[in-house]
């Protein structure tokens, strides 16, 4: 790690930033694997299901890196998720990757003080906000374009602003809730200032002074909103029947495809954790980086 002369912050070197996509890719790997295997609870209208583990990357973007950690996470599900398990779903698979990328990135960009409670509620909440707010808008354009039919939810309206606003607002409450914002309070300042030295890094309150308004510029809106477009169109594209690069195979391997997804990313994190550790060994006592 080095200290930039002009803004005086600290700089990750690209070992740093390797090591934190391929740990954020094979945790995140990882969690998918286990929501694959929790069952799905029904009452009524509303459907209680762990969709992902957002806050391990989240704490991730907020810790180390917000992009690299993004990116990881995103290859992660496409890899141990998707591709292992053969249900890589071709072109439709970019706007989940866009959107999880850009979600993940954003609520990391939000956090200049990892010990303020407030900034990691807002993180919590926008990180899983971005992502369910875009697959919405998507849904909602493909039923008012005509490439998807409506399918109707019992004890709702026979609406897609009424399905899919429901949806929104129960993945917010649950899942924004029970797997975003309570465990990124409870992790983020126990690990704060602990973890960064296994990877020879100082705490991120030391090259993380930005305002949000420094990192919020039309630029960057102009190119998340490029990057949105560009996820609903693949999407688009993807229902229309328009597959490239589509892949399914599991229905030759059954369960067996699960396990061996699961038994890959553990490999990885545990050969990157070696990794680390003898780094962390052969690094000079009282060395600085």
């Amino acid at each position: 790690m080095r200290l930039s002369a002009t803004n005086q912050r600290w700089e990750l070197t690209s070992q740093q930033k390797l090591m934190i996509f391929i740990l954020s890719m094979s945790l995140y790997g990882i969690s998918n694997m286990i929501t694959e295997l929790l069952p799905e609870i029904r009452i009524g209208p509303v459907e209680l299901k762990v969709e992902y583990f957002i806050f391990i990357p989240l704490l991730f973007a907020i810790l180390f890196n917000p992009l690299y950690a993004a990116l990881g996470a995103s290859v992660g599900e496409l890899v141990f998720g998707e591709l292992l398990l053969g249900q890589f779903g071709g072109i439709s698979e970019l706007e989940k990757f866009i959107q999880f990328s850009l979600a993940i990135f954003v609520a990391g960009m939000l956090v200049t003080n990892p010990r303020s409670k407030r900034q990691l509620a807002f993180a919590a909440y926008v990180a899983i906000g971005i992502d369910q707010l875009l697959g919405t808008i998507v849904d909602i354009a493909k039923v008012y374009i005509g490439i998807e039919d409506l399918e109707a939810v019992p004890g709702l309206p026979e609406s897609i602003l009424a399905i899919e606003g429901f949806s929104f607002l129960n993945a917010m409450i649950v899942s924004g809730t029970l797997f975003s914002l309570l465990p990124t309070l409870y992790l983020v300042p126990r690990l704060y200032g602990k973890v960064e030295p296994l990877l020879g890094m100082k705490p991120r309150d030391g090259r993380a002074k930005s305002s949000i308004t420094e990192f919020v510029t039309p630029r960057f809106i102009i190119i998340a909103i490029m990057l949105a477009a560009i996820a609903a169109a693949a999407e688009f594209l993807a229902e229309s029947d328009i597959e490239l690069f589509s892949w399914e195979w599991e229905a030759d391997w059954g369960s067996s495809a699960l396990w061996i997804s699961l038994g890959v990313a553990l490999v990885l994190l545990v050969t990157v954790s070696l990794i680390i550790r003898s780094r962390k060994k052969q690094q000079p006592k009282g060395e600085h980086l």
